[in-house]
């Protein structure tokens, strides 16, 4: 597919995230204003909220834009998703007979705050990368048993906390927990010196399934209504010491950033392509019936207080081993229901170079092989570090970006329990 033009300033650059090809939906506010709902083209927003106010915009089930976030529209159905897309494209394209109305509702991105996209009703988190399963089971039990057993056969997952669920931009304090070192007889409770990022692609659920009832790939596919790039921050030192039996639970609540726009799944549809050729078989409520992973190229940069930002990974999310509609319809097997609002996150996602390790810990090989950064090195996050994850499928012409996922790390409290002393 080739650039769709538009009369929108910065919508037809080709190295720009928001052309008319995308129109994310997002949630912004101006000064002394409540947050409201947005699309992103070229250097601004649109106020979609303001135009189905003034009737411009008619969608069914309607209003639908009345309130701060996108779950209402993502409730409604594909149907719906799609005809907002096309009626927003007819404002927008070049040449459009209705500028003189849009034009009033578009506010410069530069001059607005972001806020997050939906109300995140629960959130799961896979293991669903294989190279980052090799290295990281490699580093903690040996190449020959680096995968788990079960790891061919089925997405892995775990629940995690939607209440940690964040906005791009939202500082994250460097977490406390027990700590257990292979030299200690006893755990230690201290603030995580191991603290790391996941870089991951998530998905949004905007259709519920009906308890008791699996839904296949394929239905799958059509529940998901777009994607936000995804930072699962992760306390390693933690982690280590919690994950067995039951796998991570503190070391994994401290955040998890999203970027502010979603990126509708018919944006990315240009962009399809295939899971890798399976070592083993899948059992057949897996198979999918067409390639279901995107084309959509990867990185994570790392600014230190007061230096400049070093990219330190580069990767794509076609190295996915499980799609997300693979995903989702297995977390269904059970007749477990999904609700509008779901967040799947893919899972760490790492090419097999070392410089396309979607984390810390596999860049610093668990701390041992420092990797260099503006002014110094590093092995694992420090104190006022901020952490950019970007991203975006490249088409001809013109790119569909997601927007930058931020976070700085702040210091950890002094004392997390001084004001019961």
């Amino acid at each position: 597919m080739n650039l769709q033009l538009s009369w929108v300033p910065g919508a037809n650059r080709p190295d720009g995230d928001f052309p008319l090809n995308n129109l994310p939906c997002g949630v912004f506010s101006r000064a002394g204003e409540e947050p409201r709902c947005g699309m992103a083209i070229g250097d601004f927003v649109l106020d979609v909220a303001a135009l189905e106010e003034e009737g411009l915009l008619v969608l069914d089930g309607g209003p639908l834009l009345d309130v701060p976030f996108w779950n209402e529209v993502m409730e409604v159905g594909p149907a719906v998703w799609a005809a907002l897309r096309a009626r927003v494209a007819e404002f927008l394209n070049e040449g459009s007979q209705f500028r003189a109305q849009v034009e009033p509702h578009l506010v410069p991105l530069a001059d607005v705050a972001l806020h997050m996209p939906l109300l995140v009703s629960e959130y799961t988190d896979f293991y669903a990368g294989r190279n980052h399963a090799q290295n990281v089971g490699t580093m903690f039990r040996g190449a020959e048993n680096a995968l788990p057993p079960n790891w061919l056969h089925i997405p892995i997952g775990y629940n995690g906390r939607a209440s940690s669920v964040v906005v791009s931009g939202t500082p994250v304090r460097r977490p406390w927990g027990q700590v257990k070192g292979p030299d200690h007889a006893v755990p230690a409770f201290q603030p995580s010196r191991r603290f790391d990022i996941e870089l991951e692609l998530g998905a949004v659920v905007g259709q519920a399934s009906t308890h008791g009832h699996p839904v296949t790939v394929d239905e799958a596919e059509a529940m998901i209504f777009g994607y936000v790039l995804l930072n699962d921050w992760s306390a390693r030192d933690i982690q280590a010491w919690e994950y067995q039996p039951l796998g991570p639970f503190q070391a994994k609540a401290t955040a998890t950033s999203i970027s502010p726009w979603i990126v509708m799944s018919a944006a990315l549809e240009p962009f399809r392509t295939s899971t890798p050729a399976r070592e083993v078989p899948l059992l057949p409520y897996l198979h999918e019936p067409r390639p279901m992973l995107y084309d959509i190229a990867l990185e994570v940069a790392l600014t230190p207080e007061g230096g400049r930002e070093t990219v330190i990974s580069r990767t794509n999310y076609a190295e996915m081993y499980y799609s997300a509609p693979q995903q989702l319809a297995h977390h269904t097997t059970s007749g477990c229901a999904m609700t509008v609002g779901d967040l799947l996150g893919s899972g760490t996602i790492s090419g097999a170079a070392k410089d396309a390790r979607g984390s810390l810990l596999e860049l610093s090989w668990g701390g041992k092989e420092p990797f260099a950064i503006d002014g110094g090195t590093r092995s694992f996050i420090e104190d006022n570090d901020t952490l950019t994850l970007r991203g975006h499928a490249q088409g001809k012409g013109y790119r569909i970006g997601f927007g930058a996922c931020r976070g700085q790390v702040l210091p950890a409290l002094a004392d997390p329990y001084a004001r019961g002393k």
